[in-house]
């Protein structure tokens, strides 16, 4: 049986070094070959192997692919909902070139499986706010929207037309404590920790009551490699899967952390990502990912919270 090699793009983002980690621990470490254009992420050095790579440069890819006897793609390399909305051209352009320049090498070179993330972002004002379902109208507002949209359907194209495995997950918004925030309108739930622990108050650039879905790291990196792993037969969506774990508002999970720092004081002022929150469902259904591939998140609130503080401090 052909060993795994497996390729990360965008290994040193948010959610690149913790499911580089991951990936890792699986299918040993010189097995995932770790890639960016930013520096290596510090909690990577020295666990495996690390290329510099542009997905935007089709013909260097190309060879890495070749020259690493690549089986499996993980593309993560991305621009998020606030920073895109400083630079749509740029946004659309990495987000859809890059995913072009992946399946294109994907069909050529018979890679086994390619991962690519949507994002709760391809839902708009127009979507069902609470259950949001995993077909239903989708009409986003931001470019990342738009861009995670229209890659969901090259995904689905390239699937359909060429065969190749492509699987991906909508992620909300995502919550870690081992890497940076990558500029989303989620952010605000790591930032809080941060500024919960250090200066024992947080300025929040959302509104109090604004609920939108959430994950924890841990439940996102699991979520991911049970979708890859699952059996092709098992996969019925081809576009992206809505997945779930928790939905909370900035009030909540400042009530959350002052039952454990009681000092920590919130205020807020709301800012240009409000309407973007605003145009999200605040709860997804994801009974599709449950009954496919089995899917079940480990973290609430009140562990997620535990969990944060303990590993900032």
């Amino acid at each position: 049986m052909q060993k795994e090699k497996i390729l990360v793009i965008g290994a040193s983002g948010q959610i690149g070094v913790e499911l580089t980690m991951a990936l890792r621990n699986l299918y040993g470490n010189a097995n995932v070959v770790a890639s960016d254009l930013r520096e290596e992420n510090e909690l990577l050095k020295g666990t495996g192997p690390y290329v510099s790579l542009d997905v935007m440069n089709k013909e260097m890819l190309h060879v890495q692919v070749i020259r690493q006897n690549i089986t499996q793609i993980y593309l993560l390399a991305a621009i998020l909902s606030a920073t895109g909305e400083k630079n749509p051209n740029l946004a659309w352009n990495l987000n859809m070139q890059g995913l072009l320049n992946v399946l294109d090498i994907a069909r050529e070179e018979k890679i086994k499986k390619v991962y690519w993330p949507s994002s709760i972002a391809v839902f708009g004002p127009t979507s069902p706010k609470k259950n949001c379902p995993q077909q239903t109208i989708i009409e986003p507002i931001t470019v990342y929207g738009i861009s995670k949209y229209a890659g969901e359907f090259w995904c689905n194209y390239f699937n359909k037309r060429f065969g190749v495995d492509v699987r991906s997950l909508r992620y909300p918004g995502l919550i870690s404590y081992k890497s940076e925030p990558g500029g989303g309108t989620t952010d605000y739930a790591i930032e809080i920790f941060h500024d919960a622990i250090e200066e024992k108050k947080y300025e929040c650039f959302l509104k109090k009551d604004t609920y939108l879905p959430m994950m924890y790291m841990p439940d996102a990196i699991r979520a991911t490699i049970e979708l890859m792993e699952a059996p092709q037969k098992r996969i019925s969506v081809r576009t992206s899967y809505n997945i779930s774990a928790i939905s909370f508002s900035p009030a909540e999970i400042a009530a959350s952390i002052k039952k454990r720092i009681p000092e920590f004081q919130i205020k807020y002022k709301p800012d240009y990502r409000q309407v973007i929150a605003e145009s999200w469902p605040q709860s997804i259904d994801d009974s599709v990912a449950k009954k496919d591939w089995h899917w079940k998140p480990e973290y609430d609130l009140e562990k997620l919270t535990d969990d944060m503080l303990k590993n900032i401090k």
